[in-house]
């Protein structure tokens, strides 16, 4: 399922690339407006826009195809990297459609928070970011002390280390929560940018899920370990998991 969603997202983007000049309209119409979310309008009726590209209706479906576009390709490299890397493993203790379902709710709620927080907004809110910072969340749940190895760039040189992830993504999120704060706290809110809010709101959803979901989610697959006489490491029931 994780490849099935980037696949999804990679054949979007493309598709907005082949638009060239049109892709805003595309972005108009099947973004996240708030003003128009929070009125249950289409944005494209809201300004009486005669587009290629009609809003879905009702509106709120949006919510679910803004999660597929993307502004650039920082945008989707950098979301379907960390999709890679940390989705397989939640999928694989949720199971393949629960984790789609649990995805898409992330993102969903994602843009709910986004919109709520800048209600009079008339700036699409598009990208996976919300739905794959659940996917982060869940990760912190079920594998809070696997390494994930990250690249450190001092100056002109780069050096790669293994962080646990309880530090890794416990710094992104309060990272996340810090700019969404000091956006809430502009003179001119929601005018485009990183939304951050969003984030907070796709990782508070997938937090809460996951620890709600824990004791029913299958445990991860034991490490198979050489069966030489007297190994160190041939115990049963190890259930450790390294990524």
């Amino acid at each position: 399922m994780t490849w099935g969603l980037i696949l999804a997202n990679v054949l979007v983007f493309l598709y907005e690339l082949s638009l060239g000049s049109r892709a805003d309209e595309l972005i108009f119409a099947y973004g996240v407006v708030p003003v128009a979310l929070l009125h249950g309008v289409p944005q494209t009726a809201l300004v009486q826009a005669h587009l290629p590209f009609q809003t879905p209706e009702p509106v709120y479906f949006t919510l679910l195809t803004s999660q597929f576009l993307h502004a650039g390709w920082l945008h989707i490299g950098g979301n379907m990297l960390f999709l890679y890397v940390f989705g397989d493993n939640v999928e694989d203790r949720m199971g393949h459609f629960p984790y789609l379902c649990f995805y898409l709710l992330c993102g969903i709620v994602a843009g709910v928070v986004q919109a709520a927080a800048f209600p009079e907004s008339t700036i699409p809110s598009i990208g996976a970011s919300g739905a794959i910072a659940g996917v982060l969340a869940a990760y912190l749940v079920l594998f809070p002390l696997a390494g994930v190895r990250t690249v450190i760039f001092i100056f002109f040189f780069f050096t790669i280390v293994t962080v646990p992830a309880i530090i890794l993504i416990g710094l992104w999120f309060l990272l996340q929560l810090f700019d969404g704060v000091a956006s809430l706290a502009q003179v001119q809110q929601g005018l485009g940018g990183v939304a951050y809010l969003a984030h907070v709101g796709g990782f508070l959803t997938g937090l809460i899920i996951t620890l709600l979901l824990r004791p029913w989610l299958k445990p991860p697959a034991p490490i198979s370990y050489p069966s030489y006489p007297y190994h160190p490491y041939s115990r049963e029931n190890d259930y450790r998991r390294w990524w």
